[in-house]
């Protein structure tokens, strides 16, 4: 004869039984007294034994043996009471981390981009973020936009950094922060002893770029580069920034790159910005509307905060500004007898390898008129 399943019973509590009678219960178990309980809750001897007595009648079973000494827990009180400890422990638990997720203080963030960390004002969002919510997972995916983006629009990111804002259909977006084009060369090469370049000056060149390059970058590189008698040489790769980096060093053609990246050291590697104020790269953030996501939203207006902070900053300085995160070389010597004032009027701190002190500079200057590599009987004419 086939064996037949034990019978499962189930209980099924009516709604009078409500987390304050099984917290009751958990006390009067932790102090063996139906008083100690009352005053540790604040109510009355009479409401608190009324509350278990009901418990018990829906449990059916007696948790507690009434003594006029004392209070003994039962063989199922015990069990009962070891169990429901644990279940409202994890249910406060659970009520605390969905009060904290709804907040924003802890929980996850998903952020794809497609730049460099090594400085500016990516780098200066992400740490400032996390140092303020310390208790928020923060995903970051380094990756093509395009890639970013579907991402985001399945939900699988919570925003994305990338330039322009051509593929945000269906998405919000704002301007975050500007950087300028600067050329990779090899250390050797024939335009490395220029300060800066122009595009005409790189349309003979072959150009390495990586696969995952930005289509807005490349169609920049095709639109400046193209006339009648030229057509550039554009080779994609699929390798990372690092083995770009190291191909140009050994002759493989030239490149493009973000003001960030030009923070990292390379070996045999020389950057020179592209002339131009419109040379720019315009990042922005990109995320679903209905991304409800608290974690998004404190990041999104701390984001917006500091993006202000430093347009505001940039309008009150008299003349054009370097970027801060372009990394200025200054000689020592020089560094010490140059204000303030000094950097408002003077020309561009032109960057070279050969200066032994690197910084990031953000006082105003006035770029790209005269190179202020100034000699020490020159000290005096700029004050």
């Amino acid at each position: 004869m086939p064996q037949r399943k034990p019978k499962t019973t189930r209980i099924t509590l009516s709604p009078a039984v409500s987390l304050v009678s099984v917290r009751q219960a958990l006390l009067v178990g932790e102090y063996l007294s139906f008083q100690r309980a009352a005053t540790a809750l604040g109510v009355r001897q009479s409401t608190v034994s009324r509350g278990i007595r009901k418990l018990e009648e829906e449990l059916g079973v007696s948790l507690f043996e009434r003594r006029r000494a004392h209070v003994r827990v039962t063989n199922a009180g015990a069990a009962f009471l070891k169990q429901a400890g644990e279940a409202l422990k994890q249910f406060e638990n659970a009520v605390t981390t969905a009060s904290a997720a709804g907040t924003g203080s802890i929980g996850r963030l998903g952020v794809g981009f497609l730049s460099s960390m090594a400085t500016g004002f990516f780098r200066d969002l992400i740490q400032t973020y996390r140092s303020r919510h310390p208790k928020i997972a923060i995903e970051i995916l380094e990756r093509a936009s395009a890639d970013n983006m579907d991402a985001v629009l399945k939900r699988q990111l919570d925003v994305a950094l990338v330039l322009g804002t051509g593929q945000a259909s269906g998405c919000e977006s704002l301007r975050l922060w500007s950087e300028r084009l600067f050329v990779v060369l090899p250390e050797n090469h024939v335009l490395s002893a220029r300060e800066e370049l122009g595009w005409a000056d790189l349309r003979n060149e072959q150009w390495i770029v990586r696969q995952s390059v930005n289509p807005q970058l490349l169609e920049r590189i095709t639109t400046r580069l193209t006339d009648p008698r030229h057509n550039p040489s554009v080779q994609k790769l699929d390798v990372g920034r690092e083995t770009l980096m190291n191909l140009v060093s050994i002759g493989f053609g030239i490149s493009l790159t973000s003001e960030a990246a030009i923070a990292t050291s390379f070996p045999k590697l020389v950057f020179r910005p592209i002339a131009g104020d419109d040379e720019l790269l315009h990042f922005n953030a990109v995320w679903l509307p209905h991304n409800d996501n608290p974690a998004l939203r404190r990041f999104l207006a701390l984001a917006r905060a500091m993006a202000s902070e430093r347009r505001g900053a940039a309008d009150r300085s008299d003349g054009p500004r370097i970027p801060p995160s372009v990394p200025v070389g200054i000689s020592l010597d020089f560094l010490t007898v140059l204000t303030r004032k000094d950097f408002s009027v003077g020309g561009e701190i032109a960057m070279h390898r050969r200066w032994k002190f690197y910084g990031e500079l953000d006082w105003p200057v006035v770029r790209h008129r005269r190179q202020s590599q100034l000699s020490h009987h020159d000290h005096s004419q700029v004050r």
